[in-house]
């Protein structure tokens, strides 16, 4: 991994973690006998933080106290599962689910291993539409079977940014997850879960799990297998990272865009009315940030295409169909007034 994204997915030293997450951590280690005092210690956490909830704790810190649970508990579900989950699980999920070509690939191959080596976790990628949407949506079904050593919901909130954030590392961008959707009612640390996972939460359905747009499951796997060592040295710490957070008005509307299919993407007026926004002051706004919807647009298609082009077994034909374009030709045009080449060329110079 390079230094400037060792860089990037350094974890933060600030503090801006909920306290409860040292109380939640410790459960399970707790419940098997061993002392919080110690645990904290192993974290670099001021033991009476423990009684104090206005204290914050940095992602370094936290990750440290994970993998202090990790060594006395020897179980990366940190006993908060019903049966222990050897270390070295995860690790070996990776390096499977890695040999997949694309992140649709991953996410089938990581659900029948886990399905396959532990009883308690139920994983699938399934078709299902969101109910309130107007755009292709598949559901990923991610959640622990039996919670009842799990009252804080942590392994389950762990799992499924565990699932969110592997996932976006190996396709080398942030994947615009739909929904994040949760079998349980809003606990009392919701506020956190804002920071955690993008797009909309869902709370009391009948599975854990999150959406996103079909087309991403096709983007092609980046990360190399020393990538891929380095980034299970640094666990958890690159997991519990959070991704900096852009306001800008372009950012939102383009986070909207990612969840429409390419021959579905909203006009301005639709936009609008999903930000609450006057036609005219949306587009005056996003002048003022040097952008316009149709650039957006247009941005949207190149970046996906590039991703694309850099899967070898896809012709640039099937690229120019997943990309919204009915024609060969014109998507070559398109290419090349975006990159200054055809996309033939690109892929030759690049892969």
């Amino acid at each position: 991994m390079t230094p400037a994204i060792n860089q990037a997915l350094s974890p933060r030293k600030k503090n801006h973690i909920a306290n409860h997450y040292i109380h939640a951590c410790m459960t399970g280690a707790k419940a098997q006998g061993f002392s919080e005092q110690t645990l904290m210690e192993a974290a670099n956490i001021p033991v009476h933080w423990y009684q104090n909830p206005e204290h914050l704790i940095t992602e370094q810190q936290l990750s440290e106290l994970i993998k202090a649970v990790w060594r006395v508990t020897h179980d990366e579900f940190m006993g908060l599962a019903p049966l222990i989950c050897k270390k070295g699980v995860f690790a070996l999920m990776a390096e499977s689910a890695q040999q997949a070509k694309t992140l649709g690939g991953m996410l089938k191959q990581s659900a029948r291993f886990y399905s396959t080596v532990y009883p308690y976790i139920e994983a699938a990628l399934e078709e299902e539409s969101l109910s309130d949407a107007r755009q292709s949506q598949v559901f990923y079904r991610l959640q622990l079977e039996d919670q009842g050593q799990d009252p804080n919901h942590l392994l389950q909130e762990f799992l499924l940014l565990m699932w969110q954030r592997f996932a976006s590392w190996l396709v080398g961008q942030q994947i615009p997850f739909s929904a994040t959707c949760f079998s349980y009612t809003a606990p009392d640390h919701a506020k956190e879960y804002r920071a955690m996972y993008p797009g909309n939460l869902i709370y009391g359905v009948d599975y854990c799990g999150f959406y996103l747009n079909p087309r991403y499951l096709q983007l092609p796997i980046v990360r190399s297998e020393e990538e891929l060592k380095d980034f299970l040295r640094q666990s958890p710490a690159l997991i519990l990272h959070r991704p900096d957070q852009d306001e800008r008005l372009k950012t939102r509307v383009r986070t909207l865009l990612q969840q429409y299919d390419f021959d579905q993407l909203p006009d301005l007026e639709a936009i609008s009315q999903q930000l609450h926004l006057a036609p005219r002051t949306l587009r005056r706004r996003l002048t003022d940030e040097g952008a316009s919807l149709r650039e957006l647009k247009e941005n949207l298609r190149r970046d996906f295409a590039i991703k694309m082009l850099g899967s070898e077994h896809l012709s640039v034909n099937e690229v120019s169909e997943r990309v919204g374009f009915s024609e060969t030709a014109a998507f070559c045009r398109a290419f090349k007034r975006w990159t200054g080449c055809s996309p033939s060329k690109w892929r030759d110079s690049h892969l």
